[in-house]
């Protein structure tokens, strides 16, 4: 994995905060994934996380805009995909990446307690992962560490 640092966010993460404040706005944990075509440079899905919304532990924002970039491009593989996200992906949406096969991942705040990708199983270091995506970390981490923090301060 590589460490962006304080690298300025793309247009594609920018969208994807944006995503996590709306997240925010309606009571979920502000999480926004943006689905880009790699050749195209087009974005074919994007969500925030609805997990709250949807009763449904796995709606997180990776998941979802896996399962609609699937639906999109009639395929479970989407190896030609780069995924933006503003936190570091759980172990379980590390797992669907893998399994999806994308490119790579661009992910905004590093998760010491709950990732899969930098930290906790990292889950592209293991060796029954069969796919390993480009990984780069920190790419509009200030933005989404703020946005983070600041919602969960709200709820204390």
């Amino acid at each position: 994995m590589q460490r962006a640092g304080a690298v300025r966010p793309s247009v594609f993460m920018e969208r994807a905060l944006a995503l996590a404040a709306q997240a925010a706005a309606y009571g979920e944990v502000p999480v926004g994934a943006i689905l880009v075509d790699s050749v195209t440079g087009s974005i074919v899905a994007e969500a925030h996380n609805r997990t709250e919304t949807d009763s449904d532990a796995t709606a997180h924002a990776e998941i979802l805009v896996l399962r609609a970039g699937g639906a999109k491009l009639g395929s479970p593989r989407l190896g030609s995909c780069d995924l933006y996200v503003t936190l570091e992906p759980c172990p379980m949406c590390a797992a669907a990446i893998a399994l999806a096969r994308l490119r790579r991942v661009y992910f905004a705040a590093f998760d010491p307690k709950g990732g899969g990708v930098d930290h906790g199983p990292r889950i592209f270091e293991q060796p029954t992962c069969h796919h390993r995506p480009e990984v780069y970390g920190g790419v509009g981490e200030v933005e989404a560490a703020a946005l983070l923090r600041r919602f969960f301060a709200e709820r204390r």
